[in-house]
């Protein structure tokens, strides 16, 4: 129903645009009784309107056919029409075109036909070129590359919603993943300590089982001791197994924090460290050195010589650590990009010691800090909580990709507007320097004028004229030509400034090869 709806209001909008430009059609030929180029106007609006959904393509070469067709060669005026529907159907072909290349090689296409035809059949053949020129460039090149620019924004607001959706499944799976991968490893932890403390409880039993003066019913005691313990021994490391499938530590359980910094000092690591963590339990202990192990490995990775400051301090109920690096001095390696995934796992083992931990950005640096309390039940894991890990795992990727995106589209408005200037100055400077040759190659000397005389040949004249006619002239108070069968009349320019609104010329006819007439006339003369 709702694409019934869409199709129904798509078909109101290209009636609407369609009446528009026949009115525009109609209001600019009516004046001037130009039935033939009524007619055209109208076959050009309904066949460029009706094939602007389906074949944009098709479109945009109606309607630049149209303003080839009817301003040149048949001359005189500009109709307006040409440029309404140039610039609509130009617009509506690039919001609608997949690729840039059919619009392209259809607008190459008529500036190479069209350009000759306005600069050979026009009545003033460099402003008509430079007419077409304008056309092409603001009618139809601009309103193609705005549509594109528009075409592009949209796009990339539908692939925006699209990325997102992925993003957000793709992120709370490698958050999960981070997570379960962090309790497996607090798993083990746990096997490896709890499995210590079975079997020395076995090692005590088994001494009981041969101890001298016990009964049997205690050495029996005992024995059951040894077994009840190896058994739970066991079945611990058969659970504890399945969960540290694919994902066994790396690390010693009981990690040691002075070797840990001493290590990182050896390969290359300025480290500055104060570590009080005597009175810490053991998986407090654990969780402690997981933060500074983490901190340390990512500013190795992301913040290569940057000065650290590691600090460990305990009290009877809780432990804090805190490391903070400065900025690096050469900047981050290339390429480096944190997937900050080990965050996540950190922050999960520091929830189910009842801890917090923040990580971000400090004075140019970068600092994590946790507060680890040593008797306390694991923080409740809120929605906000799984949120902010989240985000922190596509925070790069998604921003990059975005950037990538928002560059491409700015790009497409630069091109949109920078690319019609960009031609409007190259055609202003190749027009304006024809037009100063053409002008100044085609002064006649005032003398020379003088000295013409009614009768003389042209061949006589021929060694002091200009090798060029002026194209820039009066186009009013012009004389009436010379009642004279055969007469063609030559135009040159009579010494006035290009800058000089008032424009003259000399004016030579000739008739059967001989100077019948020879006038002077300026601008708006009578």
């Amino acid at each position: 129903m709702q694409e019934v709806t869409k199709r129904r209001w798509r078909v109101v909008l290209d009636v609407a645009l369609g009446a528009f430009l026949a009115y525009v059609v109609v209001a600019g030929t009516l004046d001037t009784r130009s039935y033939g180029e009524l007619a055209c106007g109208l076959v050009i609006v309904a066949a460029s309107v009706v094939t602007a959904r389906r074949y944009p393509a098709v479109s945009l070469g109606i309607a630049l056919a149209g303003a080839l067709a009817v301003p040149f060669p048949a001359g005189g005026h500009l109709p307006a029409w040409v440029i309404f529907v140039l610039v609509a159907m130009s617009y509506q072909a690039g919001l609608r075109m997949p690729r840039a290349r059919p619009g392209i090689l259809t607008g190459t296409a008529y500036a190479v036909l069209g350009l000759p035809i306005a600069l050979v059949f026009g009545r003033d053949g460099l402003g008509d070129w430079a007419e077409m020129v304008a056309i092409l460039v603001f009618a139809g090149l601009s309103p193609w590359l705005l549509g594109r620019y528009v075409r592009m924004r949209g796009e990339l607001a539908r692939t925006g919603w699209r990325r997102a959706e992925e993003m957000e499944s793709r992120q709370r799976l490698v958050a999960d993943q981070a997570r379960l991968r962090e309790r497996a490893r607090i798993a083990s932890d746990m096997h490896d300590s709890l499995g210590h403390e079975l079997s020395l409880i076995a090692v005590r039993a088994a001494a009981l089982e041969v101890a001298g003066g016990l009964g049997d019913a205690q050495r029996d005691a005992a024995a059951q001791l040894r077994i009840s313990a190896a058994a739970a021994t066991e079945r611990l490391r058969e659970i504890i197994g399945v969960l540290r499938e694919d994902t066994a530590p790396v690390e010693p359980v009981q990690g040691d924090l002075g070797e840990l910094l001493a290590r990182a000092r050896a390969s290359g690591l300025l480290i500055d460290a104060e570590v009080d963590i005597e009175q810490a339990p053991p998986m407090v202990a654990l969780a402690a050195y997981r933060v500074v192990q983490e901190a340390l490995t990512n500013v190795a990775k992301h913040a290569p010589g940057a000065a650290v400051t590691v600090r460990v301090t305990g009290s009877g109920t809780l432990t804090e650590v805190s490391v903070v690096n400065a900025a690096p001095p050469a900047g981050p390696l290339p390429g480096a990009v944190s997937g900050h995934v080990g965050l996540i796992g950190l922050r999960e083992r520091v929830r189910l010691v009842g801890g917090t931990l923040r990580a971000g950005p400090h004075e140019g640096g970068f600092a994590v800090t946790a507060t680890l309390p040593h008797d306390a039940a694991p923080v409740e894991e809120t929605p906000e909580l799984r949120a902010a890990a989240d985000d922190e795992v596509a925070a790069s990727t998604s921003a990059q990709a975005l950037r990538l995106a928002r560059r491409d589209v700015r790009r497409s408005l630069v091109q949109a507007v920078a690319v019609p200037l960009g031609l409007f100055a190259v055609v202003l400077a190749v027009s304006g320097i024809v037009f100063l040759y053409q002008w100044n190659s085609s002064e006649l000397p005032g003398q020379v004028y003088e000295r013409a005389r009614i009768g003389q040949s042209r061949a006589e004249l021929a060694p002091l004229l200009p090798e060029n006619q002026r194209s820039a002239r009066p186009v009013r108070g012009e004389p009436p030509l010379p009642p004279v069968p055969g007469v063609v009349c030559e135009y040159y320019g009579t010494g006035n400034s290009w800058l000089d609104n008032n424009y003259a010329a000399y004016r030579l006819c000739f008739a059967d090869s001989r100077l019948v007439a020879k006038d002077r006339f300026a601008e708006g003369a009578s």
